[in-house]
């Protein structure tokens, strides 16, 4: 009886979207949505210039629209293009900012991360003073230069210094940031963009966006984390076992109940920072077209930031209003603001409507036959002169049996010039339905204890090695570094994603019987 109840409540549920148009605005109330990005690591400064350069003509049109940006990495290599681009855009009406972080002397960072319980009991007055603490690096690290490949560990320390350090001019810079979209006449939309295999970008997003989300705007700002997935052409240091970590941190902040267990022991601050929920952008489909890394990168970029900024930002909006809804928990009204459970992966892709359709499941990098979206909603910009009906019909039939959702995918149409653009974001897949998790959870287990430690970032500084078992706590998470009691009250089996994949050897076993 639950089970059909459930199920009649999704469907209601789906049909509000779909034939209702509750996520959609009304033309009465129709005001631009104003995107503003924080970009980190190169993929994040790469972001921020594409974005600026393909901006149309009316961008920043509406009196009520402002655009700020912030690019920030270790080096300066990648942030000069950032810095011309911005010179092109109003000055009264846009902020574009860069931020290099200098790469410290080895004794002048573990200085620095000795100091860390001080500058957390500054930050959290409620911090608990461990006498157990040490710094996180091993005393044997080797610092790489700028330009080089950083591991999460490291970036985190490096990050640590400039914020909390001396006249603190990171913590001043994400204050300006703040500000500048506060002075925003419409609705904004905080966008932090960064490769989830980058160790900059990755290794630093988890204290920034705490920083930003939860500090500077106190939760009040839509926060939109975007994760640019790496594809087969990137470095095989972008694309290994980092990513297990990587995925478990975003998955315990993400999901409602994981991050309940997180806060519960460690505070209010570990709050998922990610108040608007997060986008994953695989790359496998325009690698598999393009086959040139720069390319690739530059197709992507183009793309998502086509889908952020047209429209005046309506698409996105419309587009978060519609995840919104669709991953409200059972308890919740669909119209608050939700917290996400484990289904808060929102793929975001891309079709060549001229093109034959791929196998989509798989350039999305989904496990074969794991998941199904209850609904999504395909968008197209094209000119009014373009006759697509037919290849639109055709396309959503073939993405309708691709993806079986509940109820068959919304098409919805603006005005734009050029090429037509066909664009999508898959909602509510776990992070068990990527092979992603699995190849990089495989790859991670095959790694020394100490390699391990470097591809970890979030909560190292309270001790807590994530990905690891808790030491004094059976079955839960959260190795402590320093033999103490730190941990989080998450279940081991579920940073595995141990369970589904054993009910889904146990399907395999019953089929082949």
């Amino acid at each position: 009886m639950v089970d059909q109840q459930e199920t009649l409540r999704i469907k209601k549920r789906l049909e509000a979207l779909k034939r209702g148009g509750v996520h959609r605005v009304k033309e009465k109330d129709m005001v631009p949505s104003a995107v503003h990005i924080v970009g980190i690591g190169k993929a994040g400064a790469d972001f921020i210039a594409q974005t600026i350069q393909q901006a149309p003509d009316d961008f920043l049109a509406d009196s009520r629209k402002r655009f700020t940006a912030l690019a920030v990495d270790i080096g300066d290599q990648d942030l000069s293009q950032v810095e011309a681009l911005a010179q092109t855009l109003p000055v009264d009406r846009a902020q574009v900012r860069t931020f290099s972080l200098s790469v410290p002397s080895r004794d002048e960072l573990f200085t620095s991360l000795r100091r860390y319980r001080e500058y957390l009991k500054l930050e959290y007055p409620r911090y608990y003073w461990n006498p157990n603490y040490e710094p996180w690096l091993p005393d044997s690290i080797e610092i790489p230069q700028a330009g080089e490949h950083f591991p999460r560990a490291i970036s985190k320390a490096i990050y640590g210094k400039a914020y909390y350090e001396g006249e603190r001019l990171l913590e001043q810079e994400l204050e300006t940031f703040a500000k500048s979209v506060d002075a925003t006449g419409c609705q904004s939309i905080v966008c932090v963009v960064f490769g989830l295999g980058g160790g900059t970008g990755s290794g630093i997003v988890v204290d920034l966006a705490r920083h930003l989300s939860n500090v500077k705007f106190g939760r009040r700002a839509l926060v939109l984390g975007i994760g640019i997935a790496p594809c087969e052409g990137d470095l095989e240091c972008h694309r290994g076992s980092d990513l297990f970590p990587v995925m478990n941190e975003l998955d315990c902040m993400l999901d409602q109940e994981k991050n309940k267990g997180v806060v519960q022991v460690w505070g209010d601050l570990y709050r998922n920072p990610f108040t608007a929920g997060f986008l994953m952008v695989p790359q496998k489909s325009a690698w598999q077209i393009t086959g040139d890394l720069t390319t690739t990168h530059q197709k992507v970029d183009s793309e998502l930031a086509s889908f952020l900024i047209r429209n005046q930002g309506l698409d996105i909006y419309e587009t978060l209003r519609l995840l919104n809804w669709v991953g409200a928990p059972p308890s919740q009204h669909m119209a608050a603001r939700s917290q996400y459970g484990d289904r808060w992966v929102h793929l975001f892709g891309s079709v060549d409507i001229n093109s034959e359709l791929g196998d989509l499941p798989s350039q999305l990098d989904l496990v074969e036959g794991s998941f199904s979206p209850d609904f999504f909603e395909v968008r197209v910009s094209a000119p009014e002169s373009a006759d697509l009906d037919a290849k639109l019909t055709d396309l959503t039939s073939k993405m309708n049996t691709a993806f079986s959702p509940i109820l068959e995918p919304e098409v919805i149409r603006s005005t734009g010039d050029g090429d037509p653009l066909v664009q999508f974001v898959i909602p509510g897949a776990k992070k068990t339905d990527l092979n992603l998790f699995f190849n990089a959870r495989s790859t991670y287990d095959k790694q020394l204890w100490d390699e391990k430690l470097l591809q970890h970032s979030w909560l190292l500084e309270l001790g807590v090695m994530l990905s690891e078992p808790a030491i004094r706590f059976e079955g839960m998470a959260g190795e402590c570094l320093w033999g103490c009691a730190c941990w989080v009250v998450v279940p081991y089996s579920a940073i595995r994603g141990e369970d589904l994949e054993e009910m889904r050897s146990k399907l395999e076993q019953i089929v082949s019987a």
